[in-house]
């Protein structure tokens, strides 16, 4: 039982540090000389970001991947402090089903994130307030990431769903 405890909370743990990467660093869509996430693009060859303001094209949609992200995160780092407290208060046969909430959650508003993201990626990076050319670029790894966070969270939350508590 003890080793089935660790292995939940470990990968609990890597969702949580799934999402936060996928949510902090800048690789949703990459090219050449570029890297892009919802908050920055940045030129490589001369080290320059500029921030995403409400100057580029699909503006709010980018903020509603941001949004979903944060809220994503949260949830996720919620939902862990919940396991632990109620590791210590549920009673023996109880479900988790309140971690198991939270956790799903925060597997929709990541998987609301990326399928905005994938729905208007073209948009995003047709805006002339770009200083290069990003239209030609291709998913970095941080979106594949995010995809991958919203797999973890799910499976983790239908797990907190089935897991009881046992002494």
């Amino acid at each position: 039982m003890l080793i089935l405890l660790a292995f939940i909370i470990v990968f609990h743990i890597t969702s949580a540090a799934l999402l936060f990467i996928s949510t902090i660093d800048n690789a949703w869509w990459v090219g050449d000389n570029f890297s892009t996430d919802v908050w920055r693009m940045c030129a490589t060859n001369t080290t320059t970001c500029v921030a995403i303001t409400d100057q580029f094209r699909e503006y709010q949609s980018i903020q509603a991947v941001q949004a979903t992200m944060i809220l994503s995160t949260i949830f996720c780092c919620v939902a862990f402090l919940v396991f632990i407290l109620q590791l210590f208060r549920l009673k023996q046969g109880e479900r988790f089903v309140l971690t198991s909430i939270i956790q799903l959650l925060s597997c929709l508003c990541v998987m609301i994130a990326a399928s905005i993201y994938t729905d208007r990626h073209e948009e995003l990076h047709k805006s002339n307030a770009y200083s290069i050319e990003v239209s030609e670029g291709h998913y970095g790894y941080s979106f594949v990431l995010a995809w991958i966070a919203f797999a973890f969270t799910l499976i983790s939350g239908v797990m907190y769903l089935i897991l009881r508590k046992r002494k």
